[in-house]
């Protein structure tokens, strides 16, 4: 039940885009296609999935050696050499995705939802966390990680999905573009809004 909370959690009432607000630059720069959109969240699906398993273990030996003063900056070295593993993998497997994402593949070394989720998961796994908020374990670090790059995922597609409707559409001349694109993004965050209290 506990790891069925912190899904729904991640997924709707915290979503790291539209409650959160971290990783808008995605967001908003790569989601003017349903394909690319789709890749760049499978791609941030997968780095902060595996860059959270991998500073969770990093942390606890920082904690061990009394480092923990460490953190962001390994954090982000370990972040930056998993993109550069994606960003291999993506060029020997799908060709296609990777020329797709172009210039947005290395920023997910910036994205800061990745160090954001990674610092999270750290807060709440630390012995100082609020005791309502309990202590995540390597399981539970694991699947909130999952379950929120789920989240950003499902935002990612969401917002890609109209925005390929709004391009059909007859948009007011000064709304053309990024404002259009803009108001959209703040009524789908209201739409998200309405799963707060849920968990």
């Amino acid at each position: 039940m506990e790891y069925i909370l912190i899904i729904i959690s991640a997924i709707f009432v915290n979503n790291i885009l539209l409650s959160q607000f971290l990783g808008v630059c995605p967001f908003l720069g790569v989601s003017n296609k349903l394909s690319t959109a789709t890749g760049m969240s499978m791609a941030v699906c997968f780095v902060i999935t595996l860059a959270t398993v991998v500073t969770y273990l990093l942390n606890s030996l920082l904690a061990k050696f009394g480092l923990e003063f460490l953190q962001t900056i390994s954090f982000i070295l370990v972040i930056a050499a998993l993109v550069q593993m994606v960003e291999i993998v993506l060029k020997k497997i799908s060709p296609s995705l990777y020329s797709a994402l172009g210039i947005f593949l290395p920023l997910i070394t910036t994205n800061c939802a990745v160090l954001g989720v990674a610092l999270t998961v750290v807060q709440k796994s630390s012995p100082f966390a609020a005791a309502a908020d309990g202590m995540f374990n390597l399981g539970e670090a694991t699947v909130y990680a999952f379950a929120t790059s789920l989240g950003f995922g499902l935002a990612m597609v969401l917002f890609a999905g109209l925005r390929e409707q709004l391009a059909l559409n007859d948009v007011p001349k000064a709304f053309k573009g990024v404002p259009i694109a803009l108001v959209t993004a703040s009524i789908l965050a209201m739409a998200f809004m309405g799963f707060s209290g849920l968990v």
